[in-house]
């Protein structure tokens, strides 16, 4: 899956940081989508990723 605007904000400045997990630079998220769902997630300080509870349906 080619992911060109970021789910959230809309914005274009999404980057491929894994197989199939992007960072969107202007709302600073990292997502995935796993069977249909979007998954988001904020980058902790010591770079660990922290799930956001709320789970779309995408």
């Amino acid at each position: 899956m080619e992911v060109n605007k970021c789910p959230v904000c809309r914005g274009l400045q999404v980057g491929r940081v894994g197989s199939d997990q992007y960072y969107c630079w202007n709302c600073f998220l990292e997502f995935n989508f796993h069977k249909g769902r979007l998954n988001l997630y904020e980058v902790a300080e010591d770079g660990s990723l922290q799930a956001i509870e709320e789970t779309l349906i995408w």
